[in-house]
């Protein structure tokens, strides 16, 4: 990874405490709300895209994709070079492997990281008590994937609808300790409005106007998603295969800083 540590400006967006809002993010810097997910399979891909980008973002996502391909060295390069990590493995286990999980994950530097808010209150309270040997770091529940609607939830017997599945969710991952969700914009409102502000969501399935929708359903605009009520976008493809990935970064930026 690149040695040239960006500038990270101080008073990230943190939602450890009762004292830390939804509504102090947007005084912040912008970039403290933009992660750009590496979904590419090697290093060197990566590396390419953090240099491209360069001070435009100062959190990265590693996913399945990477992870899986190159181990969690990347996850080192990335955070002994200044940046922040995202590491979304979506944990889903029982409790004593998952809190073994993330302890491993704490080690590494890394500043948020997913289980699945279906794994339950259990494994939910584990990640939660694993995760605080590093205090800055933030544990995010998966609600409902955004690449699934109403028909996926129904044929895997989950009740309700997408939105109600999303609150069922997040509630109980927020009685388990978790510090944010993970869920679409467009269920993000709902969770504002029935969960209040004190608390993280991070939305993937975020397009700029006029990109492809690729293979996520519920998806929106960088400024939708802010608006809706996300603390945090992920971004990938319309940065990462752009041809100037700093630029596409800005403008994203400056969608989500007004």
């Amino acid at each position: 990874m690149p040695s040239t540590s960006p500038s990270v400006p101080h008073g990230s967006v943190s939602y450890r405490g009762d004292s830390s809002r939804h509504d102090d993010a947007s005084k912040q810097d912008p970039r403290q709300r933009l992660i750009v997910a590496l979904d590419v399979s090697t290093a060197a891909a990566a590396q390419k895209i953090v240099a491209a980008v360069g001070d435009s973002a100062l959190t990265y996502k590693v996913g399945m994709q990477l992870y899986t391909a190159e181990g969690p060295q990347v996850v080192r390069d990335l955070v002994a070079s200044g940046r922040r990590v995202f590491l979304d493995l979506k944990y889903h286990d029982i409790p004593n492997t998952v809190g073994a999980a993330v302890s491993e994950a704490a080690k590494l530097g890394v500043s948020m990281l997913t289980v699945h808010a279906s794994g339950g209150a259990k494994m939910l309270s584990a990640a939660v008590e694993a995760a605080k040997v590093r205090p800055e770091l933030i544990v995010l529940a998966i609600t409902v994937l955004t690449s699934m609607d109403g028909n996926d939830l129904e044929n895997i017997g989950m009740q309700g609808t997408v939105k109600e599945s999303v609150v069922r969710l997040a509630k109980i991952a927020l009685a388990n300790g978790c510090q944010g969700v993970v869920s679409s914009a467009r269920e993000a409102s709902a969770l504002r409005a029935e969960l209040g502000d004190r608390f993280a969501i991070v939305t993937p399935g975020v397009r700029p106007a006029g990109s492809k929708a690729s293979d996520q359903v519920r998806v929106v605009t960088p400024a939708e998603a802010i608006a809706a009520g996300a603390s945090h976008i992920v971004v990938g493809r319309p940065i990462t295969e752009a041809p100037d990935p700093a630029a596409e970064a800005r403008a994203i930026l400056g969608q989500i800083g007004g």
